[in-house]
């Protein structure tokens, strides 16, 4: 017979824990002492309390555990059970390799450039969002044709919808996506959050849509989008360090807009998969 301490030796736990273990059944002492108390084990207790500390290794709680050790779980859910937990270890594997690709990304930069990055790519679950929106087409993707369809978008869109009693309930929000006939051609969204109902604002060509909540890597662009260019490079090198490819066009999030657009702050998120 071995004492609780003896026994906690042996098996390399604590008394607590030993105890603990007593509490909820799933090992008992062999003998318990009436008049003091005192908890004692036997030799063959061991095998059991090395197969507790085996299956907790393994990630399982003390109720799986207790379940398997008393038989109430077969070989095929066990089996089962085992192949969940690999699962689960792999995918924690795999978000500790990406945590890790990353802070040697911040490392490489930061030797490189001798200072901290002043802006984060953060990867973040983008929710869904109510616009109203007016949309043209652009020849191309380049600033220097987005830019001539956007602006005189924005401007007819908040006259419009004051006019209709909509007001803005948030940020404006820009999109792209490829226009029907190819060749390049970009459709491109100007829109800025509402909380009116979903359909057109009477007949001035406004249409009031939901956006669906998605993955993004995002980042934050300072300045004029003239400018954006070193930001959005800013933004693949995250993406390829971190693991990640683009699923579709950035959306521009306005954030401040005011008359100075040098001091624009804006949101760039683009929908991003894992690679």
């Amino acid at each position: 017979m071995f004492t609780i301490g003896d026994f906690a030796r042996y098996g390399r736990v604590s008394r607590r824990m030993l105890r603990h273990y007593d509490a909820i059944g799933l090992l008992h002492p062999d003998r318990t002492d009436p008049a003091t108390g005192y908890r004692f084990y036997r030799a063959a207790q061991l095998a059991r309390l090395n197969r507790i500390i085996a299956l907790k290794d393994l990630g399982f709680t003390l109720q799986q555990v207790r379940a398997v050790l008393d038989e109430q779980v077969g070989p095929d859910e066990l089996r089962g059970m085992l192949r969940l937990r690999r699962a689960e270890l792999a995918e924690a594997v795999s978000a500790a390799t990406l945590r890790l690709a990353q802070v040697e990304a911040r490392l490489r930069s930061i030797e490189s450039e001798g200072h901290m990055p002043a802006d984060d790519v953060v990867i973040k679950t983008v929710p869904a969002v109510r616009v109203a929106e007016l949309t043209g087409t652009a020849a191309s993707y380049r600033p220097q044709d987005i830019g001539p369809v956007i602006g005189p978008l924005y401007d007819r869109l908040f006259p419009l919808l004051d006019g209709a009693g909509v007001r803005p309930a948030g940020p404006g929000i820009a999109r792209y996506e490829d226009a029907p006939e190819g060749g390049g051609a970009i459709v491109v969204h100007a829109g800025v959050t509402v909380s009116a109902p979903v359909g057109p604002v009477g007949d001035t060509g406004v249409s009031v849509v939901e956006l669906p909540a998605f993955e993004a890597a995002t980042i934050v662009h300072r300045g004029a989008m003239d400018d954006v260019l070193p930001t959005v490079q800013s933004l693949a090198r995250g993406l390829d360090a971190g693991g990640y490819r683009s699923t579709g066009y950035t959306r521009e999030v306005n954030l401040e807009c005011p008359p100075d657009r040098s001091a624009w702050v804006t949101e760039l998120q683009e929908p991003v998969a894992k690679v």
